[in-house]
């Protein structure tokens, strides 16, 4: 397997790197790798499967749009983290709801992580649906008192808020303050002109003994965990097909919908916090730094592991000891990562056209980034 692309001088181990994880893996991950220190992009690499103009599902990395576009109202005024979801939007108030407040919404500690019925590829696919459905929807624990994450549903919780506030949908908001003007290579709405440089997803390949770790921690469609991941819907699709889906991309669900590049990514994180092509960044360093604040923490009800999130962002501070502790980012099923991290002044991007065992952040990432931050000196 072999490296494309530039690094900047002082960068080259990164290239290493990536070279050496590739030479090691035994199916080819399709994978792109961008890093901006401040607005500079210092490293742009791609091996085997891919381009550096390839569109990939980036999964939950979508968030991190979504959570920028929240950040920006949330900044402008315009949305006030203390007010109930419900002062918003009426009808979220029904079974319990009425005090969600919108920062306990994005801490992931709402309760609304699924339907009971489950939700149909069609709805699933569509934020306002999913929005309508879950409005009167049970919370699955007391809200507010515990957390977990919201994975396919947080994007059209806040997507609503944000469209009951200002008339726009959240996509309508990021392609105007923040796709468009930056010119990035990251979709909420993936244009039919863009179609062609899309790549599907490919389906893991894990070996006999990630198979039997896989068998081992199995859960019933009806946990907890089974509900947030809509397997216990009729014909459920597996999350690694969800952006394959022509609907999926053209809607640009936002929590697990986008379709985009390493570039793309990376490059949004680049223009929220250090600015990019001239342009200033479009975050103040109070509302990044009230964003990235850990606000849950402990163990996740969803995934029965210990997480911790800022207002919707990863904390990755507890996950990765390179990165600095007011980072913030997301990462993505099919192994993709992205974050900013003001302090040690880059930001950092990468997908993967193969999806990861075991899903989220792919373990290639822990080496890849310390090759950057030793890198940055």
């Amino acid at each position: 397997m072999t490296v494309q692309g530039t690094v900047a001088a002082g960068f080259e181990a990164v290239r290493d790197e990536l070279a050496a994880f590739l030479a090691g893996a035994e199916h080819a991950p399709g994978a792109q790798l961008v890093v901006h220190r401040g607005g500079e992009r210092v490293v742009d690499l791609w091996s085997d499967g891919v381009s550096g103009e390839s569109l990939l599902g980036v999964f939950s990395s979508t968030k991190g749009a979504a959570y920028l576009v929240t950040a920006l109202l949330v900044q402008d005024g315009v949305l006030d983290l203390d007010r109930t979801v419900a002062s918003y939007w009426p009808e979220f108030a029904a079974e319990g709801k009425g005090g969600v407040t919108l920062r306990e919404l994005l801490a992931h500690r709402a309760g609304v992580v699924g339907l009971d019925a489950g939700f149909s590829q069609e709805e699933l696919a569509d934020d306002r649906a999913i929005a309508a459905l879950l409005a009167g929807q049970r919370p699955f624990w007391q809200p507010g008192r515990f957390f977990g994450y919201h994975g396919y549903v947080i994007g059209a919780l806040v997507g609503e808020v944000v469209f009951r506030a200002t008339g726009r949908t959240l996509q309508e908001w990021y392609e105007e303050r923040i796709r468009a003007p930056y010119g990035l290579d990251l979709w909420l709405g993936l244009p039919e002109s863009e179609e062609p440089r899309f790549l599907s997803t490919l389906p893991m390949l894990p070996t006999p003994e990630q198979r039997a770790e896989i068998k081992a921690a199995a859960y019933t469609p009806y946990s907890l965990t089974g509900i947030a991941y809509n397997e216990h819907a009729p014909g459920s699709v597996a999350l690694e097909d969800f952006p394959n889906s022509r609907t999926v991309r053209a809607n640009g669900q936002a929590s697990v919908g986008g379709i985009g590049s390493a570039r793309g990514l990376s490059g949004m994180y680049a223009a929220a916090v250090f600015g990019l092509d001239g342009r200033d960044p479009f975050l103040k360093p109070d509302t990044a730094a009230e964003f990235a604040r850990i606000h849950s923490e402990g163990k996740d009800l969803v995934s029965g592991t210990p997480k911790a999130f800022g207002l919707g962002f990863h904390s990755f501070a507890t996950h990765f000891s390179s990165i600095a502790a007011d980072a913030f980012g997301h990462s993505g099923a099919s192994g993709s990562l992205a974050f900013a991290d003001p302090r040690q002044g880059f930001t950092y991007a990468y997908t993967r056209r193969r999806y990861a065992y075991p899903g989220g952040a792919a373990p290639e990432n822990e080496r890849l980034l310390w090759a950057v931050v030793r890198s940055l000196g």
